[in-house]
C-alpha cells in the first residue's frame, strides 16, 4: 500500500508547496517595503504624513459649549433612556448595590459613601461630592477622570447624554 512512488509524491508535494510560499514571500517583500529604503542616491519619502502637535497635547476643541449651559437645557426624559446603559451594573433603590453602588440620590451625595459597597479609593482623590460637574467628568471617561477606579465602563462621549442622565438622576433619586 505504501510504496516508493507514494513517498516521492509526498516529498515532491511538500517541496512544491514550500517553493510557492518562498516565492510568494519574496514577491511580497519586493512589492511592499517596510520602513524607508534608499534606491541608489534617491531618497524615499512617506507618501502621506499626519501632522501631530509637537508638544504632545491635543488641539483644544473650538466652539465647545460649556457643560453648565448644556446641563441647564438638559432633558430628564432623554436621560432615562441613557440610564439603560448604566442599569447593567447599577440600581436605583436605596441600599441595592450590584456590580456598582446604588445610584439612589447620587447627585449631591458624598463620594464613596454607600454602605455595603467596597470602593477602590480612587474617587476620593478627585472629588468630595457628586455634583453635576464631577459626575460629568467621571461619566465622560471614568478611568481617565479617576485613575484606579473599579468602574470598567468606557464612558459617555456625548455631553448632551451626560447632561440628560445627570438631570434625570437629580429628579428621580429612587427610580
Amino acid at each position: 500500500m505504501f510504496d516508493t512512488m507514494t513517498g516521492v509524491k509526498l516529498i515532491g508535494g511538500f517541496c512544491g508547496t514550500l517553493l510557492v510560499f518562498l516565492l510568494g514571500a519574496w514577491a511580497a517583500e519586493e512589492l511592499y517595503h517596510v520602513g524607508e529604503v534608499a534606491h541608489g542616491d534617491e531618497e524615499v519619502h512617506q507618501a502621506y504624513t499626519i501632522p501631530v502637535p509637537e508638544d504632545g497635547e491635543a488641539a483644544p476643541e473650538e466652539d465647545a459649549v460649556p457643560f453648565e449651559e448644556v446641563f441647564a437645557a438638559a432633558d430628564p426624559g432623554a436621560g432615562e433612556r441613557v440610564f439603560a446603559k448604566c442599569r447593567a451594573c447599577h440600581q436605583l433603590e436605596p441600599g441595592a448595590n450590584a456590580t456598582g453602588p446604588t445610584l439612589y440620590d447620587v447627585v449631591g451625595r458624598p463620594v464613596d459613601s454607600v454602605d455595603g459597597y467596597s470602593y477602590s479609593g480612587a474617587l476620593e482623590e478627585v472629588a468630595d461630592v457628586w455634583d453635576p460637574g464631577h459626575l460629568n467628568g467621571f461619566l465622560e471617561n471614568p478611568r481617565g477622570y479617576a485613575p484606579g477606579t473599579k468602574m470598567s465602563f468606557a464612558g459617555l462621549p456625548d455631553v448632551e447624554d451626560r447632561a440628560n442622565l445627570i438631570a434625570w438622576l437629580e429628579t428621580n433619586p429612587g427610580g
